[in-house]
């Protein structure tokens, strides 16, 4: 029997909340008054119409994941009369719980601002995914979902799902290099120098002789080829035939190429969505195509030892390049904007994304695989 892909996401999601609530960590500071006292607050005065969709929306996968999760895990045999109510009970009372949590939270922030009204709205996002799952299980939709992934997945599928499930939000954020994921040596490398300056530690930082180059047009074709392959071999790595693989890296890859427009769309505007789509990012993007073309046949094992190489070839060329200065600009416009509720949710997914895939993959690598072939 295999596990739920509803738990872990629900966990990952509840961590991207609290980065986002809590965003940007600096500045606590204690008012002296109780951190509840935000319940007993007047109306604001002001907020918009985007503020509402925000707090409402940025819930609804929360409350859907927590309801979907308990109604698949099999706790519901405690709640056998009404599991869906259970369900729904159970999700709305952690929504509640974490968005109380939360908001009490800002109150020590200077730069976030604890509302009765954010809260209410937090808990109604939490109940309408609540209500949505419990819909769909009772329309037969999950049922529909478990059969299908019978058919298509292997029994232990459930790591990959959960990552291949991130992937389009990791790509939501703008990357310098299309599908680039994990360019996070320079900003690391600025962090601890900041972290440690006017420490004696600061000479023991390892600074590299020569000063980071832009790409050149053919390695920014190979990370674009190599950032559409990998999706792709993790897809291999569970699914059960040849046929459903093509389909798979099709649909991978369109999707990626869909995600990166809406990215560019929020970062320069919807006039400008398709302006990333350079010769070698179109020449990149189909070298993707053709290489998880030529894996097709690959046992899973196989696929899964090329997906550690493809990985170490990738992080290794995209962050020996920096970031352009109008790319800086791009990231400084999401991280001050009106995308700052949102910043925690695709930034640092962006940032670990192939570092979970890496430690995901070791760790199948390492473990006897009963069904590495593939059948035809």
């Amino acid at each position: 029997m295999h596990k739920t892909s509803a738990w872990p996401l629900a966990g990952a999601y509840t961590v991207l909340v609290v980065y986002a609530s809590l965003y940007p960590f600096s500045g606590w500071r204690n008012q002296e008054i109780p951190p509840w006292e935000f319940l007993f607050a007047g109306w604001p005065r002001y907020w918009t119409g985007f503020d509402v969709a925000a707090n409402v929306a940025g819930y609804v996968p929360l409350g859907f994941l927590l309801a979907l999760s308990f109604l698949r895990r099999g706790n519901v045999r405690f709640f056998a009369a009404h599991p869906n109510v259970a369900a729904i009970a159970v999700a709305v009372g952690a929504g509640t719980a974490l968005s109380f949590c939360m908001e009490s939270l800002q109150a020590f922030l200077p730069s976030r601002v604890a509302s009765n009204v954010d809260f209410g709205l937090n808990v109604a996002g939490t109940l309408a995914g609540a209500a949505l799952a419990a819909g769909l299980e009772l329309a037969g939709v999950v049922d529909h979902w478990s059969r299908f992934r019978e058919r298509w997945f292997i029994p232990q599928a459930r790591g990959a799902l959960v990552l291949l499930a991130l992937w389009p939000f990791a790509l939501l954020f703008p990357a310098a290099v299309p599908l680039g994921l994990g360019q996070v040596l320079e900003r690391l490398e600025t962090g601890l120098a900041d972290w440690l300056q006017d420490t004696p530690f600061l000479e023991w930082l390892p600074v590299r002789d020569v000063e980071l180059q832009p790409l050149v047009p053919a390695a920014e074709l190979l990370c674009v080829g190599l950032g559409a392959f990998v999706p792709c071999l993790l897809g291999y790595t569970i699914l059960r035939s040849t046929g459903r693989r093509a389909v798979f890296a099709l649909a991978a890859i369109g999707l990626g190429t869909l995600v990166t427009a809406l990215s560019a769309a929020l970062s320069w505007g919807p006039a400008h969505a398709w302006a990333w789509l350079s010769m070698p990012v179109r020449l990149g993007l189909l070298f993707g195509l053709m290489l998880s073309l030529l894996m097709l046949a690959v046992p899973r094992r196989g696929c899964a030892a090329v997906l550690l190489l493809v990985l170490v070839v990738h992080l290794g060329v995209l962050n020996a390049a920096p970031a352009s200065a109008y790319f800086t600009d791009t990231l400084q416009a999401w991280e001050q904007g009106r995308f700052i509720r949102f910043n925690g949710l695709a930034q640092w997914l962006g940032w670990i994304w192939p570092y979970a895939v890496l430690v995901y993959v070791l760790l199948r690598v390492s473990r006897p695989d009963a069904t590495s072939r593939i059948p035809p």
